[in-house]
């Protein structure tokens, strides 16, 4: 139930048609550090990629369901979660969140209303 815009809000599916769903910011209620790649010469022609942390952000972080799983999968991504924040323009697929232990690779991203008021990430968890 609720598409794309559920991670960002209950019950959006049952808005009035051309209606902006309007994202709750207590929503936003994990701290998620993004980090940025560093990659420096390794010596033998080649490079070491390292991550840096740019800032702690407030995101609302939501498993995907299993069947959106192996849709995106087919699609030849592996989506695992949806990560809502505050829209920045600074952040790519490059980047990457890390919650403790826990490393989601961005994989897409998108202005969720087209109003550059909350970012749309969907991620992959990366399992070591």
């Amino acid at each position: 139930r609720g598409g794309d815009d559920a991670a960002f809000g209950r019950f959006a599916d049952r808005a009035v048609p051309g209606a902006v769903t309007m994202s709750n910011p207590g929503s936003l209620n994990r701290r998620l550090t993004l980090e940025a790649p560093v990659e420096s010469a390794d010596g033998a022609g080649g490079v070491v990629r390292e991550f840096e942390t740019v800032a702690t952000l407030w995101a609302e972080v939501m498993p995907v369901s299993a069947a959106r799983a192996i849709e995106a999968e087919r699609a030849g991504a592996r989506i695992t979660h949806r990560i809502g924040i505050r829209f920045a323009d600074d952040i790519s697929t490059r980047h990457r969140f890390r919650d403790g232990e826990r490393v989601f690779r961005i994989v897409s991203l998108r202005d969720r209303d087209g109003r550059k008021r909350f970012l749309a990430i969907e991620a992959e968890e990366i399992v070591p």
